[in-house]
C-alpha cells in the first residue's frame, strides 16, 4: 500500500537547520553514498548537523554512512553535503529518502551531485573504477512521485530524457582527465534491495545493456531533475556483480573498494564543486 509522504515533515525539517544555511544559498548540494562520506570526515565546517536533529530523515542503519548534514565553503563556493543516505529497503518508506533533496531545494541548491557504490555489470569495469551515471533503469516500479502532486515538484508527468545533465558530466569528465584519472561512463540499474542480485539478474541487465548496479541514487535523481536542478551521479565500482566475479558479495568489500578509491573520489567531489 502507498503511504502519502507527510510533508509536514519538510517544514521541520527546514526549521530543524542552523539559521547559517539560509544566509546564502549553497551553491551545490552532494548526497553521499557508501563509502563517500569519510571523505568530508576531517573538512573544516561552517556547520555540522546530526541526522537525528532533522526531523523526517533520522540516522539510517547501514555502515559507511556518516548520518550528517555537512556545510562547508571551497573556493568561494558554498556546500551543503548529505554525507550518507537512507535507502527505500530500510521500510521507514519514501520521506527520509527524498527529504535531503527538498531540502536542498527549499535552501536554493541548483546543482546536485549523487554518489554510490555499485556493482560492475559491464565485464570491463572493476573495483575502484568510477563510473559516471549517463542514464539509469528503474527495475523496480517504486518512485516517489507516485501519490499525490507536491509543490515544488513538477508536473505529473515530468520528461525524463535528460534526468543527469549533459553539461555537468561534460565539465567532469574534463577535469578528471586534466587529473589523469579515468572516468567512465554508462547505464546504471535501481534495485530495491537490501540483497544483492542473483546471477541470472545480472545477466537479464546486461542484456538491456546495463553497466552498474546499486540500491540508490535514482529517486534523487529523478527528484532532483524535475525540481529544476542539474543533476550529475557517479558510482564507484565496488565489486563485480553476482556471476561475473565469482566470489560472495558483501558490504566489507564495499566498503573495502570505497576506501582504496578514496583518493580519486576526494578528486572527483572537488571538481564538482569547482564547476
Amino acid at each position: 500500500m502507498l503511504t502519502p509522504i507527510d510533508t509536514a515533515k519538510f517544514e521541520q525539517a527546514e526549521r530543524a537547520l542552523p539559521s547559517i544555511f539560509r544566509e546564502r544559498a549553497p551553491d551545490c548540494g552532494m548526497i553521499l553514498g557508501s563509502g563517500w562520506s569519510r571523505i568530508l570526515a576531517s573538512r573544516e565546517a561552517l556547520a555540522r548537523v546530526s541526522y537525528n536533529d532533522i526531523p523526517g530523515l533520522g540516522t539510517g542503519s547501514v555502515a559507511g554512512h556518516a548520518g550528517e548534514l555537512l556545510l562547508f565553503g571551497q573556493a568561494g563556493r558554498r556546500v551543503a553535503a548529505f554525507c550518507g543516505r537512507r535507502h527505500w529497503y530500510e521500510g521507514a518508506g519514501w520521506l527520509p529518502v527524498v527529504l535531503p533533496v527538498e531540502l536542498l531545494r527549499r535552501l536554493g541548491a541548483r546543482r546536485l551531485l549523487l554518489t554510490n557504490a555499485a556493482g560492475g555489470v559491464n565485464p570491463s569495469l572493476g573495483p575502484g573504477d568510477l563510473l559516471l551515471i549517463r542514464d539509469h533503469i528503474n527495475t523496480t516500479g517504486l518512485n516517489p512521485l507516485q501519490g499525490p502532486v507536491i509543490p515544488g515538484w513538477g508536473p505529473r508527468f515530468p520528461d525524463q530524457s535528460r534526468v543527469y545533465a549533459p553539461g555537468l558530466a561534460e565539465r567532469l569528465r574534463e577535469g578528471m582527465a586534466r587529473e589523469g584519472i579515468p572516468l567512465r561512463e554508462g547505464i546504471y540499474a535501481f534495485t530495491a534491495g537490501p540483497c544483492f542480485e542473483t546471477p541470472a539478474e545480472i545477466r537479464a541487465y546486461a542484456g538491456w545493456g546495463v553497466d552498474a548496479v546499486g540500491m540508490s541514487t535514482v529517486p534523487e535523481a529523478l527528484l532532483g531533475n524535475v525540481m529544476g536542478m542539474e543533476v550529475a551521479a557517479v558510482s564507484c565500482i565496488t565489486n563485480r556483480a553476482a556471476g561475473i566475479g565469482g566470489e560472495t558479495l558483501t558490504h566489507d568489500e564495499v566498503l573495502e573498494a570505497t576506501a582504496a578509491a578514496e583518493p580519486r573520489m576526494r578528486r572527483l567531489i572537488e571538481e564538482f564543486v569547482a564547476i
